[in-house]
């Protein structure tokens, strides 16, 4: 598989998507859940002259239902170029015909893709919240500044993709925290016998259908050779109980996009539902600190949209589609399994924010990606 990364990167470069490095792809495959199972990392198609042409990726997570343990996954980077065109069927019958998942699901289809799922067994799920992202605007002005900059995209693209990063600031970079809520803080201690363990021990014991959050997990996340700016990982204690975590990403979708913090995992224990709301608004305090334009929730269960308070009723509701798609293998698990964005692709899909600064006229900025 490891010949197949420069072509697989290419075909992220040729539709615009975040190329990982080589680095990058070697770390996403090392996932320390797929040696469980018989999965592949993924699926390529080559074309008549040997090429590779398209690309699905096979995210494999490990999930704790008591004391179960099952293995479910997500499809990610579905790319097919012209050279296989009508071949995707194929990946996408690789993808849905692995028999030894409990469930298999994609977060980002749109509404053309939308058939294509359906033909393969994937429905929208939960039926509730399937279509539903919500955002928190921080800084409007950036998110109008982008929205212009993607309409003058529309009409010029040349003349738009010449201007390089767009609306980046320094204050991305910061690592002091700014003022955080009573019994919030930054986490950053996960051994296997920290609090922090502890608190998963405690999570998974309550019986409900979860992805692995174990410390090693955590440990493998985080060390995405790729990320630029290391992830938010707060936290939320009472007494010296840790009751809550929150984990977050911020990313840049592409170079005339604003910077937005992606809420990656957001979790309490049974009994401290409040947790929730205080780490929201430790979460908007850090994207405000950091120059963030917005915070987002990609995927939204119906658990944490009643644990999210007042946050829900605020939000600015995206999206407007069944984009996660998900197919059973297990019926038994359908009514135990609702899912997060722990649960998809976010963390491994996102475009970082570019490290390298262009000093030219009028402060441009640019990718060394």
């Amino acid at each position: 598989m490891e010949a197949d990364y420069p072509a697989v990167q290419a075909l992220h470069r040729a539709v615009g998507w975040p190329e990982r490095s080589i680095e990058g792809w070697l770390w996403l495959h090392a996932n320390p859940a797929r040696p469980d199972t018989a999965a592949p990392a993924g699926w390529v198609i080559e074309d008549s002259a040997g090429a590779i042409g398209g690309h699905l990726g096979n995210l494999v997570q490990r999930f704790h239902l008591g004391e179960r343990i099952l293995y479910g996954a997500t499809g990610f980077s579905i790319i097919i170029n012209r050279s296989v065109r009508g071949q995707g069927q194929a990946l996408l019958r690789s993808f849905s015909q692995q028999t030894d998942m409990f469930a298999l699901w994609t977060f980002n289809a749109n509404p053309v893709s939308r058939p294509m799922y359906r033909r393969h067994g994937l429905i929208p799920w939960p039926e509730s919240t399937a279509a539903l992202k919500l955002g928190w605007p921080i800084d409007r002005l950036a998110l109008i500044a982008g929205r212009g900059l993607r309409a003058a995209y529309r009409h010029a693209p040349d003349q738009v993709v010449a201007l390089g990063e767009r609306l980046l600031n320094d204050r991305v970079w910061r690592s002091d925290p700014p003022a955080l809520p009573a019994g919030v803080f930054p986490l950053t201690d996960l051994g296997e016998e920290s609090p922090y363990a502890v608190f998963w021990r405690a999570l998974s014991a309550e019986g409900r259908m979860l992805s692995d959050r174990s410390p090693a997990m955590m440990r493998w996340r985080i060390r995405d050779p790729d990320l630029t700016v290391p992830p938010v990982i707060l936290a939320i204690r009472e007494g010296d109980v840790i009751v809550g975590v929150a984990m977050a990403l911020v990313a840049k979708g592409n170079a005339i996009d604003p910077l937005v913090m992606e809420i990656i995992d957001l979790e309490a224990l049974d009994g401290h539902a409040g947790a929730i709301p205080s780490l929201m608004i430790a979460l908007m305090r850090v994207a405000r600190h950091r120059g963030v334009a917005k915070t987002r929730l990609q995927v939204v269960s119906p658990r944490l949209l009643s644990r999210l308070g007042a946050f829900a009723r605020t939000a600015r509701r995206e999206g407007g589609w069944g984009h996660c798609h998900v197919r059973f293998m297990d019926r038994s698990t359908i009514d135990r399994w609702s899912p997060t964005p722990w649960d998809g692709d976010y963390s491994v899909c996102l475009r970082p924010v570019p490290l390298r600064r262009d000093p030219g006229p009028g402060g441009r900025q640019s990718s060394d990606r």
